[in-house]
C-alpha cells in the first residue's frame, strides 16, 4: 500500500456591545457590534468570490475555518466559559493559536480575507472565517452550505486553546493513538462529531495540496501541481485539486496513481470497519457525499459557538 505520511483538516465575545477588530496582537481595538444583515453578507460573499477567482485560494480558506473550529472540546466546555473551550470563535487570528504547528501557512489565509473585514467591519471574524470556507466550497463546484451567521468573536488571546488539539496525519500521533483510525476518533469525538462526520469531512481533501515546507508531507511538486494554478508545487490528493467532488474517495480507494497523496489518516477510511461503509457510499454516490458533507460541515462550523442575537442564515444566490 502506498501511504505518505499533518493532515490538512485540520478547522467575538461581545463586551459592552463591541467586537474586536483584525489583529494578531494580544487585544484588539473594539468596533461596534452588529448582527450581519443580508446586504452585508451578500457584499462579503461577492468580495470573497473575487479574491478566490484571482488567487485560487479555496483550499487554504477551508483549512483556516476548520482549524479555527477544530479546537473545540466537549469536556472543556463543561468546565470553561465561552470561548475558552475552543471552536469557531475566531481565536485563530491571535498569535498564540496561529503559531501552533498545525497552523503553519495559515497567516496567508488571514491576509487574504483582511480586505473583506475592512470593507465589512460589522461582520465578525468568526463569521467571516466560516463564510469564506463555505464560499470556497461552492465556488469549487461543491454544495451550497446554508451557513448560519452571527457568531460572537473571541476577544483576546486568552481564548486561545492549547496546542495539539488538531489531527496529525501519521504515527507517532500527538495523542499516542496506536492507529490512524483511533487518532481520528480521539480528535473528532472530542469535538462531539461522529464516525460519519469524520469520513464526510475527510472528503474535502478532494481540494488542495500538502506542502512539505509547511507540513512535512507530500512532494515538492508533482505533474499535477508543478504549474499551479496559484503558487506551484505540493502534492494533491486528487488530479483536479480545485474541484470539489467525490474524487478523493475514488483515488484513496484505488491508490493507483503514485503522483497523488495518501496519508495514513486517508488510507484508514477504507480499512477501518467503522469508517469503510461511509467511504464506500461516498465513492459510489456523489450526491450522498454532498448531502452528508453539508450536514457535517454545518456541525463543525458551529462548534463552541455563542450567537450574537438571532442567527442569520446565508441565502443562496
Amino acid at each position: 500500500m502506498r501511504v505518505a505520511q499533518p493532515s490538512r483538516l485540520f478547522g467575538a465575545q461581545r463586551v459592552s456591545g463591541r467586537r474586536t477588530s483584525p489583529s494578531f496582537s494580544r487585544r484588539s481595538l473594539p468596533v461596534l457590534a452588529m448582527a450581519p444583515s443580508q446586504d452585508t453578507i451578500k457584499g462579503a460573499v461577492t468580495q470573497l468570490k473575487e479574491i478566490i477567482a484571482k488567487t485560487h485560494c479555496q483550499p487554504i480558506l477551508i483549512r483556516l475555518a476548520w482549524h479555527d473550529a477544530g479546537t473545540y472540546s466537549v469536556e472543556a466546555a463543561k468546565q470553561l466559559p465561552f470561548p475558552r473551550a475552543g471552536g469557531a470563535t475566531g481565536s485563530i487570528r491571535f498569535k498564540p493559536e496561529m503559531s501552533h504547528g498545525a497552523n503553519n501557512g495559515l497567516p496567508v489565509a488571514m491576509n487574504l480575507i483582511k480586505p473583506v473585514k475592512a470593507a465589512f467591519p460589522e461582520l465578525g471574524w468568526a463569521d467571516l472565517i466560516q463564510l469564506a470556507s463555505a464560499v470556497a466550497i461552492e465556488t469549487a463546484g461543491g454544495p451550497f452550505i446554508p451557513l448560519r451567521l452571527g457568531r460572537k468573536d473571541a476577544e483576546s488571546e486568552e481564548a486561545c486553546t492549547p496546542d495539539g488539539r488538531l489531527p496529525g496525519a501519521a504515527a507517532p500521533f500527538p495523542d499516542a493513538a496506536p492507529t490512524p483510525a483511533q487518532h481520528l476518533r480521539n480528535v473528532f469525538h472530542r469535538m462531539g462529531l461522529s464516525d460519519k462526520d469524520i469520513v464526510a469531512l475527510s472528503g474535502a481533501h478532494t481540494l488542495g495540496r500538502a506542502r512539505p515546507e509547511r507540513s512535512g508531507f507530500g512532494k515538492k511538486e508533482t505533474k499535477y501541481t508543478k504549474d499551479g494554478p496559484g503558487a506551484p508545487g505540493g502534492s494533491s490528493w486528487t488530479v483536479q485539486w480545485l474541484k470539489f467532488d467525490n474524487s478523493y474517495f475514488h483515488d484513496i480507494k484505488s491508490q493507483v496513481d503514485e503522483e497523488l497523496l495518501v496519508l495514513e489518516t486517508d488510507a484508514c477510511l477504507f480499512t477501518d470497519e467503522g469508517f469503510k461503509p461511509h467511504a464506500e457510499k461516498y465513492a459510489a454516490d456523489q450526491g450522498a457525499f454532498f448531502a452528508d458533507y453539508v450536514e457535517s460541515h454545518l456541525k463543525l462550523s458551529e462548534l463552541g459557538v455563542e450567537w450574537d442575537g438571532e442567527p442569520v442564515t446565508l441565502a443562496k444566490a
